[in-house]
């Protein structure tokens, strides 16, 4: 059975300290896997959460990638996706609201949309904050409660892009 979350759990998830680990930028490091490149990271939040940041991006098309917050709910082997920041690389309408767009968009949790019956991510709005994989990539991480290791010689994406 999947795990239902409210928006209120959905907002701590979000918040909940996410700390990232020394080798994050090893482990972040896109793989060619079938077409598209792939890295995937297990963290630890600070409320004993387990999550997954999922990176993915299109072999052939750079504005075609996801990278996914999810979360690893107890008694459950399928994925909570809480966050997704998409590419420019498919249109999007969103159920509900009836509302279609093709651009670069960030997918959300909600309750509505768990109810209706959807994916728990199907909700997205169009954003301005990235146009690329790395600034994806750095948005997410600033949102969504992760801290960065204190080390000001490295940047968080000197060696995440291949």
């Amino acid at each position: 059975m999947a795990a239902r979350y409210t928006d209120s759990e959905i907002q701590q998830l979000l918040t909940e300290r996410k700390p990232l680990p020394e080798e994050y930028r090893k482990k972040l490091k896109l793989r060619e896997k079938r077409g598209h490149r792939e890295a995937e990271l297990s963290i630890s939040g600070a409320a004993g959460t387990e999550f997954r940041l999922i990176a993915r991006q299109n072999s052939l098309n750079i504005l075609d990638f996801s990278i996914i917050l999810a979360v690893c709910p107890a008694g459950s082997n399928q994925l909570f996706r809480v966050r997704r920041h998409n590419g420019k690389s498919h249109e999007h309408t969103n159920q509900i609201e009836q509302n279609t767009f093709y651009d670069f968009h960030i997918h959300m949790a909600t309750e509505r949309y768990q109810e209706l019956g959807t994916r728990e991510d199907a909700f997205a709005e169009v954003t301005d904050r990235f146009g690329d994989y790395e600034t994806a990539l750095r948005c997410l991480v600033e949102d969504c409660g992760f801290e960065v290791p204190p080390n000001p010689q490295i940047d968080l994406f000197d060696e995440v892009v291949v």
